[in-house]
């Protein structure tokens, strides 16, 4: 019995749609957002100044690796820094973190349809004919976020010691006293946000539980998987969250650091 074969609509231009609400709103904003996040923490990373604050440091200096601050572990600059490149301490550990964020599922989403254009939105026409995926290099390097996700978990427990650091404040004799400041505050939201982005996070749900095939005969995995799973729901609002409150933090710290803020002790 003869069939007739299903006839395509012809490909959307540039910018074609049938949508008629504004669909350029969200690429837009988050072109915007990110874009001026990327150009801050840039602008911040070569500054390898007013980073640090009393007992308070910038995440985006965290862990201070070589640095001139009391939080350096190893002394000031390394004789193995190119002397070509201004040194900072952010430009030592910076890339580790912002590559688990620039290859997470959700961000690559985002980007792609505000930078790339890849799609602008859903059912709105590219700027390309093709599609190569993430099969083909350079994408296929966006596999590695499972890689550095292990190293995002590293970085959520030294960034937990930092707020526990921001509660000692130094005394006149010299010695330390237990107290709590805005800072400490500002430093302990940033680490909560971030732990609710990283634990909810695609890869590390499949790693504890996603990859087995009756998740109910292990109790512990499954226990972790639902933890994952209930963060991964609003993963998309606890990536934003974090990269602000990542931000602020360092903003906090900058201005007390620069006298244009006070730190108030709240105990």
């Amino acid at each position: 019995m003869p069939t007739s074969l299903p006839v395509l609509p012809p490909a959307r231009h540039f910018g074609e749609t049938s949508r008629p609400d504004a669909w350029w709103v969200q690429p837009a904003i988050v072109f915007v957002v990110f874009a001026s996040f990327i150009g801050y923490a840039t602008w911040a990373a070569f500054q390898n100044e007013h980073y640090t604050f009393g007992p308070y440091l910038s995440p985006f200096y965290s862990p201070e690796l070589y640095g001139e601050s009391p939080h350096a572990w190893f002394g000031p600059r390394p004789e193995w820094w190119p002397g070509w490149l201004p040194f900072s301490a952010a430009l030592i550990i910076l890339p580790f973190p912002g590559l688990f964020r620039f290859t997470c599922y959700y961000y690559r989403g985002a980007y792609y349809k505000a930078f790339w254009a890849d799609p602008p939105n859903c059912a709105v026409g590219e700027p390309r004919k093709g599609y190569r995926g993430e099969r083909y290099f350079p994408l296929v390097l966006q596999n590695v976020h499972r890689y550095f996700l292990y190293i995002a978990l590293l970085f959520l427990a030294l960034l937990a010691h930092d707020v526990w650091k921001a509660m000692w404040f130094a005394r006149p004799d010299g010695g330390a006293e237990f107290g709590i400041g805005i800072g400490t505050l500002v430093l302990a939201l940033n680490v909560g946000l971030l732990s609710s982005y990283t634990l909810g996070c695609h890869s590390l749900r499949h790693l504890v539980g996603g990859r087995l095939d009756q998740i109910s005969r292990h109790p512990v995995q499954h226990a972790c998987y639902q933890g994952c799973s209930r963060l991964n729901r609003n993963h998309m609002r606890w990536a934003w969250a974090s990269l602000f409150s990542v931000a602020f933090a360092d903003v906090y710290v900058r201005l007390c650091s620069m006298g244009i803020w006070v730190d108030w002790r709240i105990l």
